[in-house]
């Protein structure tokens, strides 16, 4: 479902029964939103919500063990440079992917798991996605939205929801198809890799994915690669980026068979949080 459609479908629900929102949260006085940074934490709040109810949050499974230590280290290098806790999240849907949303949450696909070849890859992979909230990459792009489709933001937005809650309704309708410019993907790849260096994890994953891009079905591509063209045009930049600061990242191997293989149990059992 398209973001405007979906903002319709809600529209209407608010005019017909505003017990219809429910599922997406109570909504709040716009005069009570201190900052953008309490806007972001409302957005995130909805989407988790929407993805809660969907059944696709992943609660307790063992492949939680092989995320933890990755996701807790880019976490603790990340996160002076952002004012709500970042948080990850598995969850499960078929094609692989990972995606961040405002206030910190780090939605990671099971199926990702199963394709990346080693640990940096998945590393140079949630570096990026946390990059994207670090420069507040999808709220910018979802007031571009807003002054779209800005005829039926108004109305809403006279009904009662919150600008947070606007923008969360058009994020949740285009969730799965961000479509970021280049320059904003290469700016997070930028990040990404400097985050991935003071990890200590080879910020040269990511670069290794985008290389194995050509040699994988597209059904099993993920989507933060399939839907944003130009992946060599960001791996020259990169590689520039890194010859550039040779202190930072002169000590990592661009060999992709330095870095460790990443093994998951197979068909790991997953509990889903209700």
């Amino acid at each position: 479902m398209t973001g405007l459609k979906l903002f319709r479908k809600v529209l209407l629900c608010t005019v017909a029964a505003p017990c219809c929102l429910g599922w997406i949260g109570i909504a709040t006085p716009l005069a009570a939103q201190s900052a953008d940074q309490d806007q972001e934490a409302q957005m995130g709040q909805e989407v988790f919500n929407e993805l809660k109810a969907k059944g696709e949050i992943i609660e307790s499974s063992p492949l939680y063990d092989q995320l933890k230590p990755i996701a807790d280290a880019i976490t603790r290098s990340a996160q002076p440079r952002y004012n709500h806790p970042f948080k990850f999240y598995l969850v499960h849907e078929q094609q692989p992917n990972a995606f961040a949303t405002p206030g910190g949450n780090v939605y990671v696909v099971d199926s990702l798991l199963y394709f990346v070849k080693n640990t940096d890859q998945l590393a140079g992979t949630l570096c990026h996605e946390v990059s994207h909230t670090i420069h507040h990459d999808t709220v910018t792009l979802m007031e571009k939205e807003q002054r779209l489709e800005k005829r039926e933001v108004g109305a809403a937005i006279l009904l009662g929801p919150t600008r947070a809650h606007v923008l969360a309704i058009l994020l949740l309708g285009k969730l799965h198809s961000l479509s970021y410019s280049r320059d904003v993907e290469s700016r997070a790849d930028l990040t990404g890799s400097d985050v991935c260096a003071a990890t200590g994890y080879n910020p040269w994953g990511l670069v290794w994915l985008f290389q194995d891009f050509d040699n994988a079905k597209m059904g099993q591509v993920p989507q933060l690669l399939s839907d944003h063209p130009g992946n060599q045009n960001r791996v020259e930049t990169l590689e520039e980026h890194f010859r550039k600061n040779p202190t930072v990242f002169g000590k990592f191997n661009p060999d992709p068979k330095s870095s460790a293989p990443f093994v998951v149990p197979k068909g790991a059992p997953e509990i889903f949080l209700h």
